[in-house]
């Protein structure tokens, strides 16, 4: 236990320490564009927070590497996991920093993310059977072809899941980094229960991705000074992948005996942990193309712009995802643990639904006559700004507040002040 917690610190304290260098690299190469339309943001902000995040993970990986118990684990396993999540994840930074510096059409984005993908299959990080319980006819074993084939799916969707959640400040690593304490939980619940080389690997790897996640939050919580971009989200969705991959043990039969949920909780687990953003990735999906467009075209429609449009503030929205993570994920492991009977998981996932329509009606519900917009009308979001630097308080000067600004015709985009200061007349029919 003691080695997973010093893995996941020296990874937080190596990612929280190259942030601000990579920050400042960011600003000087021009990585840092023009507000969107579709963006909640409203300052330029520097991306490439990735690039720090994945000296991160180097450094956690290796550092795992030399500890006793779990250095010891990861050489006898068949899989070189070390060497495997180092190359792949810099073959999947250099593909999100190239899109973030100068912008990347997606199908070339997704042949990166399909080779970053094979490189952890050509040494040996893949899914090597489908679990099952014996009256369901047992665990189904993958030939080499279908495993690949698979795994590469899994990696893919797993990518694309974690980026197409990356809207807010904080949203993907806050999830990523509770998706990965719950494959941690179960990882160290099926050591208990065997010793299977990959299960320590699996525990390793999500310790690493933990530490690697909250060494980041820092920076990137609301306000954010800096973002993950590509680079970052498409790497963490990478880590995330390989460790549902390598979570499955070695021996269908170990867990035969087990009651149905640790059973199928390598097929429930991806799905619980990823639930947010799997939801987010097939809503925009359909959504799109039923517009007509490329799955891959940037819209405005995705479950975090919706809880910002239906009031919450940017911070509420975040952690009300956080909150929906936690419980399904939690609930899933937790089921597990305790050996209850596996008709429980659609209860869960009632539970949980019910809770996120709860969370997301809640400014309507105390909305209601208007009394919310009334008193908070004229207020500013106690949030501060969405992202960048604090503005300068200017002192109330009530002549100025009264009058339109008369220093010239505005440049750029307006801001609050000016929202404010210049009086919308009515135009006549």
């Amino acid at each position: 236990m003691r080695e997973y917690l010093f893995m996941a610190l020296i990874s937080a304290a190596v990612t929280y320490l190259l942030v601000p260098l990579v920050r400042r690299f960011a600003i000087r190469i021009g990585a840092m564009p023009e507000v969107r339309a579709r963006d909640v943001h409203t300052t330029p902000t520097p991306r490439l927070g990735g690039l720090a995040m994945y000296g991160g993970l180097v450094v956690g990986l290796l550092t795992a590497s030399q500890l006793t118990h779990t250095g010891g684990a990861l050489a006898e396993s068949d899989t070189n996991a070390v060497t495997a999540l180092i190359v792949a994840g810099a073959l999947i930074t250099l593909t999100g920093f190239l899109d973030d510096w100068w912008g990347m059409d997606a199908f070339i984005k997704l042949g990166g993310q399909i080779a970053a993908a094979g490189v952890l299959v050509f040494f040996n990080m893949r899914l090597l059977y489908i679990p099952l319980p014996k009256d369901w006819g047992g665990s189904t074993s993958l030939d080499y072809t279908l495993s690949t084939i698979i795994t590469i799916m899994v990696v893919v969707v797993t990518i694309n899941a974690v980026n197409f959640v990356d809207g807010l400040d904080g949203l993907a690593a806050g999830i990523v980094c509770i998706a990965a304490m719950a494959t941690w939980a179960y990882s160290i619940f099926l050591a208990q229960s065997m010793s299977v080389g990959n299960i320590t690997t699996t525990a390793a790897i999500a310790a690493v991705l933990i530490g690697t996640c909250l060494g980041f939050l820092p920076h990137n919580f609301h306000p954010a000074k800096i973002f993950m971009g590509d680079t970052g989200a498409m790497l963490i969705g990478l880590v995330l992948a390989s460790s549902i991959v390598t979570v499955t043990p070695l021996d269908p039969a170990a867990i035969d005996e087990m009651n149905k949920v640790p059973v199928f909780l390598p097929l429930l687990l991806p799905a619980a942990v990823l639930v947010l953003p799997l939801i987010d990735l097939i809503t925009a999906v359909v959504r799109r193309t039923s517009l007509g467009l490329s799955p891959f075209a940037p819209d405005r429609g995705h479950l975090h712009h919706r809880l910002l449009d239906i009031g919450h503030s940017h911070r509420r929205s975040v952690l009300i995802m956080y909150a929906w993570a936690f419980l399904f994920a939690f609930s899933m492991v937790l089921l597990a643990r305790e050996g209850v009977p596996v008709v429980l998981f659609p209860v869960v996932v009632v539970v949980a639904v019910t809770v996120l329509v709860l969370l997301m009606a809640a400014p309507r519900w105390r909305g209601r006559g208007g009394a919310r917009r009334s008193s908070r009308g004229n207020e500013p979001d106690d949030d501060g700004p969405p992202t960048g630097p604090m503005p300068p308080i200017l002192p109330d000067d009530p002549v100025r507040s009264q009058h339109p600004r008369d220093d010239g015709p505005p440049t750029g985009r307006a801001t609050a002040e000016d929202k404010t200061a210049i009086p919308v007349f009515p135009t006549r029919p």
